[in-house]
């Protein structure tokens, strides 16, 4: 039970483990599908390490640019990522798991914010937002993304 604003989104992916958890923890996979649809990124800083910092230009398809600044606090190679989001709006804590099933492995993201009434509104857009995350990750596992 959490006081917090808990946005749930989960997905099997039909790899092993340690391949999920490599297209997040290689920045040059990661670019090619972080965030929904329309946006490109680009990554500034990376330091996948637990106090390290992650940076992030996300840019829209109408050329805005989102910097985004990100501290890992957590990370257990191949099953568990954790990272607190500082800017550009939500602050936030993002709890990702790798878990292996039979048929591949299941990627839980457990998303935490205050419980503000702006976050609130956010809900089910950030929630559509992640199933675009997951699908444009799909098409980097199975090798179908553009090159940006």
């Amino acid at each position: 039970m959490t006081d917090k604003l808990e946005i749930l989104n989960e997905r099997l992916f039909a790899v092993d483990a340690p391949t999920l958890f490599d297209a997040f923890a290689d920045p040059d996979k990661l670019k090619h599908w972080w965030g929904p649809h329309g946006f490109t990124n680009r990554i500034d800083a990376f330091d996948f390490r637990e106090g390290g910092s992650w940076r992030i230009t996300m840019t829209a398809s109408d050329g805005t640019d989102f910097d985004n600044h990100s501290t890992f606090q957590e990370i257990v190679p191949t099953s568990r990522v954790v990272f607190l989001h500082h800017l550009p709006m939500h602050i936030y804590t993002m709890e990702m798991s790798f878990a292996p099933e039979e048929e591949g492995t299941r990627l839980h993201w457990r998303m935490l914010f205050e419980p503000t009434e702006e976050n609130r509104q956010l809900e089910k857009f950030i929630r559509a937002a992640n199933e675009q995350n997951f699908d444009r990750l799909e098409q980097v596992l199975t090798g179908h993304h553009e090159e940006l």
